[in-house]
């Protein structure tokens, strides 16, 4: 079914925190990550990019794996369409293991068939973006 408007990119937040110490706190990990997120998110407004309204937050789960609540309901809504960007606030929130990344990404290929689905990581002051199918660009960073 095509999409009512091809220009609005819906952008999912992922954010994982391997204990669960702290988050019973109002402000804590996760929220700044979701923070610093939003406000990259609005810094490309004019791209057409949106903050989905699902929150994908795995509070308490190890990056060893990819076995987690919040990214298994990622995958499902990127499945059902209804995501074109995951952002996350450093690569190592969706995994610590480059090989798990490849292979989850080879796996939105190949099972969920998201060909147009981006990445955006923010490290610092810079953002690095990829597509699954293995493209990437690294932002020019600039010291704080």
């Amino acid at each position: 079914m095509p999409r009512a408007d091809p220009s609005r990119q819906r952008c999912a937040i992922y954010t994982r925190k391997s204990s669960e110490e702290g988050l019973e706190q109002e402000f804590n990990s996760l929220a700044a990550q979701r923070e610093a997120c939003e406000a990259y998110i609005r810094s490309q407004r004019h791209e057409g990019w949106t903050v989905a309204r699902t929150r994908y937050d795995d509070g308490g789960f190890s990056g060893g794996n990819l076995e987690r609540p919040a990214l298994r309901a990622l995958l499902t809504d990127i499945a059902a369409g209804r995501i074109d960007i995951i952002v996350v606030y450093k690569v190592d929130r969706l995994t610590r293991s480059l090989a798990d990344f490849a292979r989850w990404s080879r796996s939105l290929t190949h099972k969920v068939r998201a060909p147009e689905l981006r990445w955006a990581a923010l490290p610092a002051s810079c953002a690095w973006t990829a597509s699954h199918s293995g493209g990437s660009t690294i932002g020019a960073c600039s010291p704080r």
